[in-house]
């Protein structure tokens, strides 16, 4: 058994979603988004890198090794997965684990709007998931795709770095394909996807100009294409797609978009104040024909009002997803007011003044 073996252990007990490991520190568990410090003596840079080298893949290493950067999935069966990332920092290696279960959450356990599993059964277009780093996108999509591996006989590729949640087919067939691993990149992965007779593309990360493009294209000829992306709410990730382009291909790239975007899902994570755990609050953006004109026109600026309208049709902005989960009591005033858009309507919330930088 591996030395680290007893950390991620520790780490599935205490229920961690990640668990942080640096050099001259004790190992560290980030708990319901706290981080609490282990009961252990600090790792010195040898031992600590004698311990991550025992799980890394050899051809990991030799990058690790090169680049001071890597990326890879552990595994330990019967307990979880982990996504692991080795780093290089100033006093010597570090690594972050991730905790991913190993039973997929269905959309019913994660008490997701019916409109995701909509999303599940649409022929073709695009879906993202967007929210900060830990926000739930690779949950929220991994229901989706189960979903859609119960309900449809299809096949499913998923481009991962590294594969996070394993999907055993079912209805569908599914083939899991890493970056790195079975790939070289995420770009070269989705050329080769469309040779390859899929219904359902999943694209771990769109972080590229031609990453996004392929997956333009596929949402647009025929395939369903989920993604994720770093932006904080819907108008803001139509923005960056767009921008990622040269300005003499924008207006192609916002008729593409227009027609072949179906749904932004954009998340946020929050401590529950009722009870241990998190919740999270979701803003949901489905392209209707006058969303579709709004973003080929370069108006995504009204886009907060096409969702307020939209309402009868699955659509919530962020600020009333994070008003009804406080109202039911499971989190605190203050942190909906400070990750909400409108802080005005949460100011009243507060049981003291905002500070000055927080307004």
């Amino acid at each position: 058994m591996a030395r680290l073996d007893a950390f991620f252990k520790l780490m599935f007990d205490s229920g961690a979603s990640d668990l942080h490991i640096t050099s001259g520190q004790p190992p560290i568990l980030r708990v319901h988004g706290e981080l609490e410090r282990v009961k252990y003596d600090p790792l010195d840079d040898e031992t600590l890198r004698a311990m991550l080298y025992e799980i890394a893949p050899e051809q990991k290493i030799k990058t690790f090794e090169e680049t001071g950067d890597i990326d890879f999935g552990y595994e330990i069966p019967g307990v979880a997965r982990f996504r692991a990332n080795y780093f290089m920092q100033k006093y010597g290696c570090g690594a972050v684990f991730r905790q991913i279960p190993t039973k997929v959450l269905t959309a019913d356990d994660l008490g997701l709007p019916p409109i995701l599993k909509k999303c599940a059964m649409l022929p073709k277009g695009l879906v993202l998931a967007t929210g900060p780093t830990g926000s739930g996108k690779s949950t929220t999509l991994a229901a989706i795709v189960d979903h859609a591996n119960k309900h449809r006989k299809d096949h499913i590729v998923t481009i991962e770095d590294p594969i996070e949640f394993v999907h055993t087919s079912q209805g569908c067939l599914v083939n899991h394909r890493e970056v790195g691993s079975h790939t070289k990149s995420f770009a070269a992965a989705l050329r080769g996807a469309l040779r390859e007779d899929p219904d359902i593309i999943l694209v771990g990360e769109m972080r590229d100009l031609e990453t996004i493009r392929l997956a333009l294209e596929a949402a647009n000829t025929g395939h369903l294409v989920l993604g994720t992306l770093h932006t904080t709410n819907a108008a803001k990730t139509i923005d960056r797609i767009i921008e990622v382009f040269p300005a003499e291909e924008q207006a192609q790239v916002r008729n593409g978009l227009s027609t072949g975007l179906k749904l932004v899902v954009a998340q946020n994570l929050f401590k529950r104040v009722d009870r241990k755990g998190r919740c999270a609050a979701l803003e949901i953006l489905v392209c209707t024909p006058a969303v579709g004109n709004l973003i080929r026109e370069g108006k995504t600026v009204q886009i907060p009002s096409a969702i307020q309208t939209g309402k009868q049709l699955g659509m919530q902005t962020l600020d009333d997803a994070i008003m009804a989960v406080l109202t039911k009591g499971w989190i605190s005033g203050e942190e909906a007011y400070d990750k909400c858009n409108d802080k005005s309507k949460f100011k009243a919330m507060l049981k003291t003044p905002p500070d000055e930088l927080n307004q």
